[in-house]
């Protein structure tokens, strides 16, 4: 077949698709259980920049479904349960062959936070009991395990939010009768930093400012959101640049009334940074269920403002269904949020959520108002407390967890403890549109800061003006937030062959993020999104400035 007629085949392949691709008959997403049994529940996730997922509960549970290799074992007689203990905590989840590694934990990281430093190494810090004031290290390695420093913190950290900062520092802020911050490594201060917002926010009997919901602006100062108020913080003065309005409705949104938030696709202007937070449940909804076991209904608006705006406000939205507990994920083409897993009523906390919300609900921030949201394909696994949902590079989105025991409970509860974990595939990788699917054949992997580069892709067809390049971190994702989630939408010229290349391959000139306000360093997913297809992602690597 001659190179015309090949060319024309594919344009009619692309034209029969783009017509069964039409609204009225939009493809659905699919579910993919991967594994019935990692042996540990998936209470907190990480990718990390080789593909593996380092997944982890609490020390404390119990004895888990997975046992430590080689006969060892923990000895730890501050345990709470069990002192004497030969299973893992934690594990590592390989997407590639779908296998899994245990790993050991010393110190108990119930209810921690995280992130990954400029290397791509996970700093994980806090937890409970003998982890409240650790810090643990895991290099992205073949066979590498924990290391641990039990007194790495200068406060106990148990529910606290971890963020990275433009120098590649972690800061580490809030947690249980914490309200304050600290820096990890202490390069900056060795001791913790009173923070009032939260010491303001915590409502006697119910607490409600757990897991704050942080963000680095672009303007380097950090947006924090506690129960229902927020302020730009400058974490290097210690001052407060702004404070917003609370939440129109007064209900809180953070831990144990627990809703989701992410910041949403920043453009290449890096202007109109605009924050979501969607769901939860209503004030004194964590009392009604725990003394009365009363379950009242989540709530079911989202609220979203631009944080830099001259006169910010929230604006209300409504979703299909009210959801406490639920997960957000940014999906790599920059144009949707991926609603999923938690409840419709009671809220976070041992056996206080019922009603499990088993669809998924993407929202289209670029969509006109009140056209925003789509109901997904349903799962058949409820994903209630502790449950946890993280991006992996192929597009899909690995979910996991779900133990709302004190224990690892199978049998004799509503919600048996989940050991699971399932893909969930978006739209954009259903098999009629793999025609559709850029591939990266060519691309730098280290990036400076301003520069511009080339990405060069295959492709069956294109559209050479709905070519877009983003950039995703991987997030830290545990109590329905993912630390570190940003995603970016690159600079990027027009659309080209590539020269002296097969026909089908074409090249994009890309400016990489102007500043470490913008992208801290370290790894991030690269993505050509074509005509709304992302390809599977590259890892690429900011240094430092």
């Amino acid at each position: 077949m001659k190179n015309d007629d090949v060319h024309s085949f594919f344009l009619v392949v692309v034209l029969v698709l783009a017509a069964a691709l039409s609204p009225a008959v939009a493809t659905a997403a699919q579910w993919q259980l991967l594994k019935s049994s990692i042996g540990v529940s998936a209470m907190h996730m990480q990718l990390l920049p080789n593909d593996r997922v380092v997944v982890f509960d609490r020390t404390d549970f119990g004895p888990s479904n997975l046992s430590l290799p080689d006969g060892r074992c923990r000895d730890d007689p501050r345990d709470w349960t069990l002192s004497h203990d030969c299973t893992a905590h934690a594990a590592e989840y390989d997407v590639a062959t779908n296998a899994v590694r245990a790993l050991t934990l010393e110190t108990d990281p119930w209810c921690s936070s995280a992130t990954l430093d400029p290397d791509g190494r996970l700093v994980q810090t806090g937890g409970a009991n003998d982890g409240e004031r650790a810090v643990r290290y895991f290099n992205p390695c073949f066979d590498c395990d924990w290391k641990e420093e039990p007194a790495g913190l200068a406060a106990p950290r148990w529910y606290a939010t971890n963020h990275v900062l433009p120098d590649g520092t972690a800061i580490v802020v809030g947690g249980r009768s914490q309200p304050s911050f600290e820096f990890v490594p202490k390069n900056r201060i060795t001791s913790a930093v009173v923070l009032p917002l939260l010491r303001d926010t915590n409502d006697h009997g119910e607490l409600n400012n757990l897991y704050p919901f942080v963000y680095l602006n672009v303007d380097g100062n950090l947006f924090i959101f506690a129960n229902n108020r927020s302020i730009l913080f400058n974490y290097n003065t210690n001052t407060v640049v702004r404070e917003y309005p609370p939440t129109p409705d007064g209900d809180p949104r953070n831990y144990p009334c627990t809703g989701s938030s992410v910041l949403l696709p920043l453009p290449p202007s890096g202007d109109n940074v605009q924050v979501l937070i969607c769901g939860g449940a209503p004030r004194g909804a964590f009392v009604k269920a725990s003394t009365q076991k009363l379950f009242v209904g989540a709530l079911k608006t989202c609220l979203r403002m631009g944080i830099n705006d001259p006169s910010p406000t929230w604006s209300i939205e409504t979703m299909p269904s009210s959801r406490v507990m639920g997960d957000m994920v940014l999906l790599p083409d920059g144009d949707e949020v991926l609603i999923v897993n938690g409840a419709a009523a009671g809220s976070a906390g041992w056996e206080l959520g019922r009603d499990p919300v088993l669809a998924p609900v993407g929202y289209r921030p670029g969509a006109p108002a009140g056209v925003r949201f789509e109901v997904k394909t349903p799962t058949t696994v409820p994903r209630m407390y502790h449950s946890s949902a993280v991006l992996l590079r192929d597009g899909r989105v690995l979910v996991g967890g779900s133990n709302p025991h004190a224990f690892y409970n199978f049998t004799g509860v509503d919600y048996p403890t989940d050991l699971s974990l399932e893909a969930y595939s978006p739209e954009y990788l259903a098999p009629e549109k793999a025609e559709l699917r850029p591939r990266v054949v060519a691309a730098p992997k280290d990036l400076v800061y301003g520069e511009r580069f080339t990405v060069r892709f295959d492709v069956a067809a294109v559209n050479e003006k709905q070519v877009r390049v983003t950039m995703l971190a991987p997030s830290f994702a545990t109590h329905s937030f993912s630390m570190n989630q940003r995603l970016l939408i690159l600079e990027a010229e027009e659309t080209a062959p590539a020269v002296e290349e097969d026909e089908w391959v074409y090249e994009v000139a890309v400016v990489a993020p102007r500043s470490a306000f913008i992208a801290p360093p370290g790894y991030y997913m690269l993505f050509i999104v074509n005509g709304g297809i992302p390809s599977e992602g590259i890892w690429v690597h900011i240094q430092p400035q």
